[in-house]
């Protein structure tokens, strides 16, 4: 056994209390230790010692500290984000969100014109402009600092012409209709329990909703229908107990919700 695989088995066997993926953690933040991707550390022997920075990132892992807030990346549908502090962690559950419009606009000419409310580093919106090259469209976050992100990110992707990031409240001023919305409201309860480091890490105006987590649902619900065109679809993602609660509030403005589940088959988005 290497060394770094030695470093490997030691660092899993620390994060298992602090992480649910403690093996993943610890070979995500030793590929960052080496500067190369996942993928080649799991296909290549790799010789030597673990870089004397590994054990630090492990530290940092331990005490709560997001691995995507070590490394300064993570990886979102076919693109890869910056993230950091202030910015919320995209989950693989939102990417939930681009496989129901890519099943919605299939054999279609796609979206012209996208809007991504809570857009965060820019996750959906940069997502849907890279899957739809056509397309243009518009971020909106109440954070300055996750909207750091957003920009930085769709110049890095080469989106910059065709993504505009402006700080609002939801959909406040805006007039415009679009073919696609993209919604990722906060919707946690005050006071539910969350992952190891979420809370403690993560922005809290980005993830807590009131004390039933529907605050902002309840804000979102007049808007939508007349956000969208004739065809068009939006995408708005809840939690996966939240599908019966999100789907009356949508109805009693006029709108027919249907739901999408998560590859894990839980309740993760309602369709309109």
């Amino acid at each position: 056994m290497t060394a770094i695989a030695r470093a490997l088995d030691r660092a899993t066997q620390a994060l298992k209390k602090s992480s649910d993926t403690p093996r993943l953690d610890a070979e995500l933040l030793m590929a960052h230790s080496l500067g190369i991707e996942r993928d080649t550390l799991l296909l290549s022997k790799q010789e030597g010692a673990a870089p004397a920075a590994f054990a630090g990132f492990i530290e940092r892992r331990k005490d709560g500290e997001p691995v995507a807030y070590i490394t300064g990346k993570r990886a979102f549908w076919n693109i890869e984000l910056e993230v950091g502090p202030g910015a919320l962690v995209p989950r693989p559950d939102s990417e939930t969100l681009i496989a129901a419009a890519v099943e919605h606009f299939a054999g279609k000419p796609g979206p012209k014109r996208i809007l991504d409310l809570g857009t965060g580093p820019g996750t959906l919106l940069l997502a849907a402009l890279d899957q739809w090259p056509k397309a243009t469209g518009i971020g909106v976050d109440s954070s300055d600092e996750a909207l750091g992100y957003a920009r930085r990110n769709a110049k890095r992707l080469g989106l910059a012409e065709r993504a505009h990031f402006k700080r609002g409240d939801w959909a406040k001023g805006i007039s415009e209709k679009f073919d696609l919305v993209l919604i990722n409201p906060p919707y946690v309860a005050e006071g539910e329990e969350l992952g190891p480091g979420v809370a403690e890490y993560e922005p809290a105006e980005a993830l807590f909703a009131g004390e039933e987590g529907l605050a902002e649902y309840r804000r979102l619900a007049p808007e939508i229908g007349r956000l969208l065109t004739a065809g068009g679809l939006a995408a708005v993602e809840i939690g996966h107990e939240q599908d019966e609660a999100v789907g009356e509030l949508l109805k009693e403005h006029g709108l027919e919700p249907r739901l999408a589940r998560d590859l894990a088959g839980r309740p993760r988005a309602m369709l309109i």
